[in-house]
């Protein structure tokens, strides 16, 4: 039994801090995880042979700042974390180890007025195929990370009101999928999954406060403060697109005139083109047809990076990011909406916060949320099991 204060019990919370420190960040050198939990060098250096020892860490050769070094990530075998976006249009889901790696992704079409019973089965059925096709044992699921386009209630669970799947309403999709899996589910919004993702795979990379803009059927922002998602006492932090812009603007699903998302997301945008450009006009297709130097879709970006830009500068002005990551279908248009937002910031923000923001395009694409469910899993997931593993493998020192 480990008594509070006795040495095996200070043991075992270094090799907790160890082993968290290389779950989240998917690999470190040896010298970074002393940095990133404050043990000695010689402490982490015995703490990593026993690890590896117990097979919980792998280590390979690297090399940092043009020396030798060690890297460390979790064992490719020591379980599997699934992840699972819901979008508008799609449902994505990607399976991947503890070392960070993606072992298999595979997205297909969602009907957006099918219910979430049949959202539910086509996922259960999609998550099986997945495994089996990388042959992984099912027990070595630690968990489950779940995304869905609206705010999810953080006391009961539920999915609010939303028009983006109005057959969801109601619905709690973690017990849901925890019902049919049978291991460990956590939920979030897929702007604050897309933050997730950036931050642990793409553009966000390295920085502790930063802010994912994902603007598709609707505008949302996921804001990550001090290295940690900030979803609010209620789970609503980040609605950004309901900021109003015009108090005698269009009317807004939300109820409310001229809020953000009546200006940019794809529902309120593409109807301006559609007189000379057809109904089957898509969010991509206007990006695709600005690039190729159409005159009205670069204009409507233009429009929509500076409406953009101006829900940026409030966050500016409150939060003080020091990066903005634009995701969605119209991050791939590059400067031709990244050039206006900052135009916006530039007039709106605070002087001093302007000059500090960079604002980037996300890195990962459409696969910004199934990732970042993969990091919701990784970062929910307990370290216990691991370390029973690898106290059991070696020499009971401090047992």
């Amino acid at each position: 039994m480990e008594t509070p204060g006795s040495q095996s019990s200070l043991h075992r919370a270094n090799l907790e801090r160890v082993v968290r420190a290389v779950r989240l960040a998917g690999s470190l050198t040896q010298a970074e995880i002393a940095r990133t939990t404050g043990l000695s060098a010689a402490t982490v250096s015995n703490i990593v042979r026993e690890l590896k020892d117990g097979g919980t860490v792998e280590v390979t050769p690297t090399s940092a700042g043009g020396r030798r070094a060690r890297s460390v990530s979790l064992s490719g075998d020591a379980g599997i974390v699934i992840g699972v976006d819901f979008g508008h249009t799609h449902l994505r889901v990607a399976v991947g180890n503890l070392a960070h790696q993606v072992l298999a992704e595979e997205s297909e079409p969602l009907d957006v007025d099918a219910s979430a019973a049949q959202g539910f089965d086509r996922a259960e059925e999609l998550v099986s195929r997945l495994i089996a096709a990388t042959g992984v044992d099912r027990s070595k699921i630690a968990g489950v990370g779940l995304g869905v386009p609206g705010p999810i209630d953080v006391e009961s669970g539920t999915l609010g009101s939303t028009a983006i799947l109005p057959g969801w309403t109601g619905a709690r999709p973690a017990e849901e999928l925890r019902g049919r899996l049978g291991v460990p589910v956590h939920v979030d919004n897929d702007a604050n999954l897309g933050a997730l993702g950036e931050m642990v795979w793409g553009s966000g990379r390295g920085v502790k406060d930063l802010a994912y803009i994902k603007v598709a059927s609707g505008v949302g922002a996921g804001l990550v403060i001090d290295g940690k998602i900030y979803r609010g006492p209620g789970g609503t932090a980040g609605e950004i697109g309901h900021i109003t812009l015009d108090e005698s603007g269009p009317v807004c699903r939300c109820g409310n005139r001229g809020c953000l998302e009546t200006f940019a997301a794809a529902r309120y945008v593409l109807p301006l083109l559609q007189s000379s450009h057809g109904t089957d006009l898509t969010m991509d297709g206007v990006v695709r047809l600005a690039r190729d130097g159409d005159p009205g879709c670069r204009r409507v970006i233009a429009d929509v990076g500076r409406h953009i830009g101006s829900g940026v500068a409030n966050l500016c002005n409150l939060l003080n990011p020091s990066r903005v990551v634009l995701g969605g279908d119209l991050a791939e248009a590059g400067e031709l909406v990244l050039g206006p937002i900052r135009e916006s910031v530039g007039r709106y923000a605070i002087p001093s916060a302007a000059r500090q923001l960079s604002v980037l395009p996300g890195a990962l694409g459409g696969r910004a949320e199934v990732l970042g469910a993969l990091a919701l899993a990784l970062s929910e997931m307990g370290d216990s099991t691991l370390l029973d593993g690898s106290l059991s493998a070696v020499a009971p020192a401090f047992t």
